[in-house]
């Protein structure tokens, strides 16, 4: 992987009517203190003003709005954005989280280290690798805080929870169901994707990912410091009563992790999951020079997809953003 200092870094944000929010996320990864980086969000057919929020960005080079035709859901949406970034690192924000400004240079300066080592005390067979040697850190996650409907305010520190679907008698104590390290805003090397595949089309997508990493073996490097602040609010999916904890879908949801984690338990490993997403439809895209096609197990019918696409993106009708802004 490259140095720090010329790295890119995308940034994906997916987001559904979120226009009352969508900018401040936005701002936030802007701002970050690492300079290359690629902000994309990812419209996930919104029917708001999340457009005529964003026009006043499209004239910047380090940032990207993809507008889908079509509400396809979270998980889809992060796949999208996958699909349709090309950087060697990738984290991704939710529209209601607030990032530290050095969230990203943090992680990244974790991610790049070439200093770290196998410890030979411990077990690396399990995770494929050979103690004493020399490993590449796959992926960066930090510590964080959620502000609940309530008023409350949990710091999340519990590194035990990164494996509650496997050693569940470790999980006493939490304060909130899925009481983890934060998986969504970690910092992945494009790697980890290639490998694994993208997200499962599910509103557990989280979840399964975190899994399927770290029980094939990726090494996780977990940041103590609180570098993000995430938001429960009426509309989050683990508030709605559709998506909550309790909800038909989530429990699905959790039955189908569980039942990769006893395909672990039996096999070894989890299999890739390749991108599938037959709807994907662009409306509209502010950087079309952006749009670049990531090596990810994907699909054939995928695969032709984005390739369309990205050629269809460039004969688009531009927006004037100063006309737009007036």
């Amino acid at each position: 992987m490259s140095s720090e200092k010329d790295l890119r870094v995308d940034i994906i944000i997916p987001t559904f009517n979120r226009a009352h929010l969508i900018e401040r996320a936005v701002q936030a990864a802007l701002n970050q203190s690492y300079w290359n980086r690629l902000v994309t969000v990812v419209d996930d057919g919104s029917n708001d003003a999340t457009k005529h929020v964003l026009q006043p960005y499209f004239s910047r080079p380090d940032f990207s709005y993809i507008q889908l035709k079509k509400n396809l859901g979270t998980a889809s949406a992060k796949n999208a954005g996958l699909l349709l970034t090309g950087g060697p690192a990738v984290t991704f924000h939710d529209s209601d989280d607030i990032v530290h400004r050095d969230k990203v240079l943090r992680q990244l300066r974790v991610l790049t280290r070439q200093d770290v080592m196998a410890n030979e005390c411990l077990n690396w067979a399990t995770s494929g690798k050979q103690s004493g040697t020399r490993i590449d850190v796959d992926a960066v996650l930090t510590h964080h805080s959620l502000i609940l409907p309530d008023g409350r305010q949990v710091d999340i520190r519990r590194n035990l929870s990164l494996i509650d679907d496997v050693f569940p008698n470790l999980q006493m104590g939490a304060e909130v169901p899925g009481d983890w390290t934060h998986v969504n805003s970690g910092l992945f090397r494009q790697e980890v994707f290639a490998r694994f595949g993208g997200f499962e089309n599910c509103i557990e997508e989280d979840r399964e990912f975190r899994n399927r990493i770290i029980l094939n073996g990726a090494i996780v490097w977990v940041i103590p410091e609180l570098l993000l602040t995430k938001i429960e609010t009426s509309d989050s999916l683990t508030q709605s009563a559709a998506s909550d904890y309790d909800s038909a879908q989530r429990r699905a949801d959790r039955d189908m992790v569980w039942a990769k984690v006893a395909e672990w338990r039996s096999t070894g490993k989890i299999a890739p999951v390749p991108v599938d997403l037959p709807d994907l439809e662009i409306e509209f895209a502010s950087n079309p020079a952006a749009l670049v096609a990531r090596d990810i197990p994907m699909s054939k019918r995928t695969a032709k997809t984005v390739r369309d696409v990205i050629a269809t993106s460039w004969k688009q009708p531009v927006i004037n953003t100063k006309e737009a802004a007036e």
